[in-house]
């Protein structure tokens, strides 16, 4: 499988008219990818640690932090690096390794969102049989399938966007992106369009297992007091977690195939980069919260730091 463009760089936009602005950008944007690791690393470490927090649910919102962070690694350091430099180019191979990452990091969160949505309806149609269904076995298969299949689509896309010959070099966004560089290939890619209808139909069949779920928890809800307390509880931070992720994604969607309209290029940066800003730094706060468990374990630490700082000061 060889390369077959001409081209071994590619220019990204987005930053050449930030001029003066460029140190406060980069010390804002320093400062939200120190926050965004240090929120998820945090929820990590609380339920790694905790054994009354080794269940599944906790042990999902564990890898949709997990996700974000593995996200966010394939963009922040380079847009760093861009806003220190007046040259925003990026190698054809490192372009391949952004596209992926980034790719299969959206997959991702797609994936582990339905496993919680699975796991929420089980929990809460299913209460009596909650431990017979969501055993730690069952939660192990369930996560390999979350990660596999979008590292694997993600894998078939880069190959086969690898193949095509590029007649372009300029790519119209902040960073590198499979449908960006598909758009730049000399002839139209029937194979990538058709994968991409293939991986597009498996998500729209996850989102609507998902309106069916949350139908049926609504269903059940309605009729008991307990299910109600504990989809308020539970299910409320997972949906918007996933209102939040389907909106910046849609503005992701609808960037890359209309990036190059009219558009101010404030607006077209701020469409691009919402999914890598806003999942990966609300989907802890949201969890850390919202969840008793969570919230009742971080009060926890924060006394007795408290209590340890008042004795060693009295």
């Amino acid at each position: 499988m060889g390369n077959l463009s001409t081209f071994k760089f590619f220019h990204l936009s987005g930053l050449q008219d930030s001029g003066v602005y460029k140190p406060l950008y980069f010390l804002s944007v320093f400062v939200l990818y120190i926050l965004i690791i240090i929120v998820n690393l945090t929820l990590i470490f609380i339920v790694t640690v905790h054994r009354s927090l080794h269940e599944p649910m906790y042990i999902f919102i564990c890898n949709l932090c997990a996700n974000g962070l593995y996200g966010t690694v394939g963009f922040y350091p380079k847009f760093l690096l861009d806003l220190q430099s007046d040259i925003h180019m990026i190698s054809y191979s490192w372009c391949m390794i952004q596209t992926y990452v980034i790719y299969s990091s959206v997959m991702c969160e797609t994936s582990v969102l339905t496993v919680m949505c699975y796991d929420r309806y089980v929990a809460i149609c299913r209460p009596l049989q909650y431990h017979n269904i969501v055993t730690p076995r069952a939660v192990l298969k369930l996560l390999i399938l979350a990660w596999s299949y979008p590292l694997l689509s993600a894998a078939i896309a880069i190959i086969l966007t690898s193949r095509i010959p590029f007649c372009g070099s300029h790519i119209y966004k902040l960073f590198c992106d499979n449908v960006s560089m598909v758009m730049l290939g000399c002839y139209r890619a029937i194979a990538n369009q058709v994968w991409s209808m293939v991986v597009i139909s498996v998500y729209l069949i996850q989102f609507v297992l998902t309106l069916i779920s949350y139908a049926h928890i609504v269903k059940v809800c309605m009729s008991s007091s307990e299910a109600r307390t504990k989809f308020s509880k539970t299910c409320v931070p997972h949906i918007v977690v996933m209102v939040i992720y389907i909106m910046t994604a849609l503005f992701d969607v609808f960037y890359s195939w209309n990036g190059s309209v009219d558009l101010p290029i404030g607006v077209r940066n701020a469409l691009a980069i919402q999914f890598l800003i806003l999942p990966p730094l609300l989907n802890p706060l949201i969890y850390g919260l919202q969840l008793p468990r969570i919230t009742k374990v971080l009060c926890g630490q924060s006394c007795k730091h408290k209590a340890r700082y008042l004795r060693n000061n009295t």
